[in-house]
Formats: structure tokens, C-alpha cells, sequence
């Protein structure tokens, strides 16, 4: 397929294969869109031509983006978020501290839960224009970081330095570090006998190479989804695990936490966004609320909270 121009497509196109992306077919796209089927395919193999590659697998099950597909979709879901943020930075030019528009934000659960809140009370307060979206994202992969790199969220609260390598083109800035920390059965005399409760989470260098230094830590004999399965288990006795420090914020009395020493393993937590984004006003605003949140620091029974930097 000879390409044409790729810089020849106009954000109706971007907003078809977005569209067909979203909802797998060109049938329901056409209706999101308020188009017809034929308008939709014939603007998909319009961009096609113009990109030089095929964009979508057709099939009788619907559509699906070919690998030059995903990469075309998630550009054409950041050129979009930035023609809206255009206008509406132009429009509040003449009104340079007052921030205001969508601003989508990803984060992994426990940031969500005790991160965020504080953040978005003060964002309401001192911008009421700001719409905040949250969607949670399990830190597993590429975690909340690739929802920025695809274009779904403007940006992430994520952990850095990981197993998962930040997505190419982004930009990330630590928020603070926190330590992990042994948690168990309240009132359990010897809670490093017990079994480990586990469950997959993005870490770092250092505290996977921690934990292989540890010979008192045995195989996981039961994995859990997310960090709250692995909390209750912990409570009712099934096992210990080890968990960082906003995992347990707010833990249950029936949960011990013991401090693991001055050698134990912490995590970097970062925001994520686009260089692009990152001048914008929503995200500027939202990253001054962050910065403030975690200087101050959040209250984590049995411990002081982790330094910032």
C-alpha cells in the first residue's frame, strides 16, 4: 500500500479509527459517531492509503487494530486530546491562573484510594473548572504509564523505575518513595513462619534483588489480584506477605505491620504524562496538588511516612 501523506488527516479520520478501536467494528463505530457504516469504512481505508499500512484486521467478528493500527490509534487519541486542550488553553490565555477543562487521570488502586482523594479536594477548591476523570489501572505490565502512552489518560499515577520499562516519549517525575513493610495476623508470635501471600505488582531493581536475598521468604503459596485480597487474607490468618506503605493506609486492626529494617525494600511513585501535557494548565495544576499532598505526607499506622524528594 503506497502512502499518500500521513500528515494529510484531518480529526474527523482520527476520530474513525479511534471510534472503530473503541467499540471493534465499523458498524458500531458509525453509530458512536453519529456516521454511516460506509462514511466510517470509507474514511478507515482513507487513512490507510495516506499511512501506507493496513490499520484493522476485518473480520466477521468485527475489527481489529493490526499492530501499525495500535500505534496509529494511540497517536490519533493524543493528537485529539491535544486539539481540545488547544482551545481550551487558548481560551483561558487571558486567564493564566485559572486552570479548567477534562483532565484524565490513571492511577494503580492503593494510589487511588489514598493518594488521590486529598489531591482532587484540593484541585476542587482551588479549581472548580477542572473535571477530573479516574480510572484505575492494575500496575501490572505496563500499568497505568501505558494508558498515558495510548492516549487514554493525560496522566498517570505510577510506579517508576519497575519491572516495566516507561512507554517511549513520556516523561515521569518522582512523587515519593515508599517502604515496604511485613504485615500479618495481629498478635501472630513468629509471623515470618507463615506462608506468603502474593500478588504481581510492578517493582523495582532493588527490592526484587531484596527479596532474592532473603532466605526466610518462601514461594508463594497463594497469589492474590490486588493488594485489598491480599490484605484480608493476611487479616484472617492465611499467611504474610510483604506490601508497600499505601497499601496499608487505613489497614485493619486484625493486620500487624513490622517494620523490615533499615535495609528494606522501598517504591518509587511518579506521575506520568506526555512533554506536551505537561505544559498544559490541568495537568500543571494537578502535579502542584500532588507535589503538596506528598511533601506533607500521608499518616500510615506504626510508621513515619517514606522521605520525598
Amino acid at each position: 500500500m503506497a502512502a499518500v501523506n500521513g500528515s494529510d488527516l484531518v480529526p474527523q479520520e482520527l476520530r474513525a479509527l479511534v471510534a472503530v478501536a473503541d467499540t471493534g467494528g465499523f458498524s458500531a463505530a458509525a453509530g458512536a459517531l453519529g456516521l454511516t457504516q460506509s462514511a466510517v469504512s470509507h474514511s478507515v481505508r482513507g487513512s490507510e492509503r495516506k499511512i501506507g499500512a493496513v490499520l484493522f484486521e476485518r473480520g466477521r467478528a468485527g475489527a481489529r487494530p493490526t499492530p501499525a493500527g495500535e500505534k496509529a490509534v494511540a497517536h490519533a487519541r493524543r493528537v485529539l486530546r491535544l486539539l481540545d486542550v488547544l482551545t481550551t488553553e487558548a481560551r483561558g490565555a487571558m486567564r493564566p491562573d485559572v486552570a479548567e477543562g477534562p483532565l484524565r487521570i490513571a492511577a494503580f488502586r492503593s494510589a487511588a484510594l489514598h493518594l488521590l482523594p486529598p489531591v482532587l479536594e484540593r484541585l476542587r477548591t482551588r479549581h472548580p473548572g477542572i473535571e477530573p476523570r479516574v480510572r484505575i489501572v492494575r500496575e501490572v505490565g505496563r500499568g497505568a504509564a501505558g494508558e498515558v502512552a495510548d492516549g487514554k489518560a493525560d496522566m498517570a499515577i505510577a510506579t517508576l523505575g519497575g519491572s516495566a520499562v516507561l512507554p517511549p516519549g513520556l516523561v515521569a517525575s518522582e512523587l515519593l518513595v515508599e517502604p515496604y513493610a511485613l504485615v500479618h495476623a495481629t498478635g501472630h508470635r513468629v509471623p515470618r513462619s507463615l506462608p506468603l501471600v502474593d500478588w504481581a505488582e510492578n517493582c523495582g531493581a532493588y527490592t526484587r534483588d531484596w527479596w532474592a536475598a532473603q532466605d526466610w521468604i518462601p514461594k508463594a503459596t497463594v497469589e492474590a489480584e490486588d493488594d485489598g485480597a491480599v490484605l484480608s487474607l493476611v487479616s484472617g490468618g492465611h499467611g504474610m506477605a510483604i506490601m508497600p506503605a499505601l497499601s496499608l493506609i487505613g489497614a485493619p486492626d486484625s493486620v500487624g505491620i513490622t517494620d523490615l529494617g533499615p535495609g528494606r525494600p522501598t517504591r518509587q511513585v511518579g506521575y506520568v504524562t506526555t512533554p506536551e501535557l505537561a505544559r498544559s494548565s490541568v495537568v500543571r495544576a494537578l502535579v502542584r496538588e500532588l507535589r503538596t499532598t506528598a511533601t506533607e505526607g500521608l499518616s500510615l499506622p506504626g510508621h513515619g511516612w517514606p522521605s520525598t524528594h
